[in-house]
């Protein structure tokens, strides 16, 4: 499992004294008001203020003071610790841990490894993409095991909840 976490990802600048706007990759954004600082680039930086806006969170990092400096950290990721993550509710993970894990069926086929986990309005998608391109619809009556630990989920046949092509 990974013990550093994303949290954000800085898409833009904001204002001229150093905000990044940051599309939050967290459930609750409002947790931005608990950290005391973010990795980027592996480097510790201090939150020195937060604001909301729509869909997006106005960060005031350390050591970024203008809208140039600013500019530098488009599109790089806010990390934390492992340590300093919420704690998760039962069978609920972390994206983090859920990439990289291969998904077999209950006949024991190998469909492939998960590429990335895109996040809908009704449910979470884990999408292989090799060797043959799938879109998993994160479902109980589809999804029947996940074991981050043995990086294996395990999921009812395609042909029992897709149409196969």
């Amino acid at each position: 499992m990974k013990d550093i976490l994303r949290v954000g990802k800085i898409v833009n600048t904001h204002g001229l004294k150093g905000e990044v706007k940051v599309i939050p990759l967290t459930d609750d954004p409002k947790r931005y008001n608990d950290l005391e600082f973010v990795l980027i680039d592996g480097v510790e930086r201090k939150i020195q203020g937060v604001k909301y806006q729509k869909d997006r969170v106005i960060v005031k990092v350390e050591g970024i003071n203008s809208i140039e400096e600013a500019e530098k950290y488009k599109n790089k990721y806010m990390e934390i610790p492992r340590e300093y993550a919420v704690p998760l509710e039962e069978d609920s993970y972390y994206i983090a841990d859920i990439i990289g894990c291969t998904v077999y069926d209950t006949n024991g086929k190998d469909l492939g490894k998960i590429f990335d986990v895109i996040q809908t309005k009704n449910n979470d998608v884990y999408w292989i993409k090799k060797p043959k391109e799938l879109l998993i619809p994160v479902l109980l009556e589809i999804v029947t095991d996940i074991d981050v630990e043995n990086k294996k989920i395990t999921i009812k046949p395609v042909g029992e909840w897709q149409d196969e092509d």
